[in-house]
């Protein structure tokens, strides 16, 4: 590798630059809320907690490397004095400048080819003292600091700037949904169209269509009226419109299986879905289940044929709702509220509403219990939601889609700008080690004189040592005679 350098560079093992040693053994208990910083393993920057009176205080110029479960991850606390854990390496440097030049060079070290051990990947004071740093002149490396201090910040701020792209897509999506539910995104249509049948005509179509669905699924049996819509305050919304509920637009409203699904799914089988199934707006095929045809047949109230609007009632996602698709086939699920919409509802839109701001939050006001949020079939039949016509419902939903669509595209370049921010760092560093970064300087110290300074210092420290250790016995052995029978010592 020397060869390959420039003028002035040399390669050295890490251990002639840096003092390695593991850090400390501090538990969780020991920790407390204020008092020297603590690091341990792991990319995270901030500290693990707080300790008192460190036995191995570290200071600047020291670098810390996670040397248990996440290997490497470099960093250089940012604290006068602190400490650091088991579970990591301090990297004691000379001085600040290179403490900084080293932690750079470090970030390009592929620390899977260094580890040992099986379930936990360790990473030793020997193994670290091996890695042979291209060492650049001292004036060198100041450019090449300064140089990537400036290209590194430029890149952190893009990838910040990046970060808060997905935070506005989602405020974006919501803002449509909201707009959607409440009139405002087709205020421009109602007024170039008239609607043959508004919402009050579309409730009165729907009541009779009901009574012919339960009359068709349920024979004899008395008829259930639908529930009325929920007591609330509720907004304004256009002329056309009407507040009405699932319950009167819906001829049933039903829930997935409820009990254990042990030892019931098969290779091959009737689709069965979950409720990592259902996201908001999107039916998520991964992890797509199977259950036996006869098995299927016995949870009749619980088939979906396409068209239905499902909600996931209990867990970390209750409340996502989407549409089971129409060209699926039959398929069955558990602990999904269905809704079997009527021909005035289009499914679509009621999706969007359970999804929108307003639809979530009546969700949430509906849930029952504590430790797992819960939604039930009534908090469903008596939701209240705004009907719009059936031609208006269909504009809604064209217009969502296509700016969903237009958020989703976003999604998909955000994803390949930020792929190639990232690989800026490693690049800029790659160009950095091999000289490619500055301009050299013929008339720069090699860095032989500065590896030779490094070695003169850690020998007069040594030696400053064993002069201290030295003088601190021969006082031991003064002060032990003093106070020592003279008898003892003929």
């Amino acid at each position: 590798m020397s060869d390959e350098l420039p003028q002035g560079w040399i390669t050295a093992p890490l251990a002639k630059i840096a003092e390695a040693r593991m850090g400390e053994t501090i538990l969780a208990k020991q920790l407390t809320p204020t008092g020297i910083p603590v690091f341990s393993a792991g990319a995270e920057n901030n500290p693990w907690g707080f300790l008192e009176n460190p036995r191995k205080p570290l200071g600047k110029g020291t670098v810390v490397v996670s040397a248990r479960g996440s290997i490497g991850f470099p960093k250089i606390p940012k604290a006068e004095r602190f400490a650091s854990t088991q579970t990591t390496i301090a990297l004691r440097f000379p001085d600040e400048e290179l403490a900084a030049y080293g932690c750079l060079w470090l970030k390009t070290v592929n620390w899977s080819a260094l580890t040992k051990g099986g379930a936990i990947p360790m990473l030793t004071v020997g193994d670290i003292n091996e890695i042979e740093v291209p060492l650049a002149p001292l004036a060198e490396q100041r450019r090449i600091l300064a140089k990537l201090e400036k290209l590194l910040g430029q890149v952190d701020a893009c990838q910040q700037r990046l970060a808060k792209i997905p935070i506005l897509l989602k405020r974006f999506r919501q803002s449509v949904l909201a707009a959607a539910c409440s009139g405002r995104l087709t205020a421009d249509w109602r007024e170039e169209n008239d609607c043959t049948e508004d919402a009050d005509a579309l409730l009165d179509r729907m009541k009779l269509e009901r009574r012919e669905r339960w009359a068709i699924e349920n024979g004899n049996r008395k008829y259930r009226e639908a529930d009325p819509v929920a007591d609330e305050e509720l907004p304004t919304v256009p002329e056309t419109w009407r507040w009405t509920n699932f319950d009167h637009c819906a001829w049933e409203i039903t829930v997935g299986h409820v009990g254990p699904m042990k030892d019931r799914y098969v290779e091959k089988g009737v689709t069965f879905l979950r409720c990592q199934n259902v996201r908001p707006l999107k039916f998520d095929t991964d992890g797509l289940v199977h259950i036996p045809t006869d098995f299927h047949k016995q949870l009749s109230k619980s088939e979906l044929l396409g068209g239905e609007i499902l909600v996931v009632r209990s867990g970390a996602n209750t409340g996502d709702c989407c549409v089971f698709p129409r060209n699926l086939g039959s398929a069955n699920c558990s602990d999904l509220v269905i809704t079997r919409p009527l021909s005035g509802l289009l499914p679509e839109y009621g999706a969007l509403y359970v999804n929108s701001p307003a639809g979530q939050a009546l969700l949430t006001l509906n849930q029952t219990g504590i430790a797992q949020p819960h939604f039930n079939i009534g908090a469903m039949r008596v939701k209240a939601f705004p009907l719009p016509p059936l031609a208006e419902q269909q504009e809604i939903v064209r217009r969502v889609e296509g700016l969903f669509a237009l958020a989703d595209q976003l999604e998909v370049r955000l994803a390949k700008a930020q792929s190639r921010v990232s690989g800026i760092t490693p690049s800029l560093l790659a160009r950095a080690f091999r000289g490619a970064l500055v301009p050299q300087d013929p008339n720069d110290e090699p860095a032989s004189e500065l590896l030779a300074r490094i070695r003169g210092e850690k020998t007069n420290q040594t030696q400053r040592g064993a002069s201290g250790i030295y003088q601190a016995s021969q006082r031991r052995r003064r002060k032990n005679l003093a106070g020592a029978d003279i008898s003892t010592l003929v």
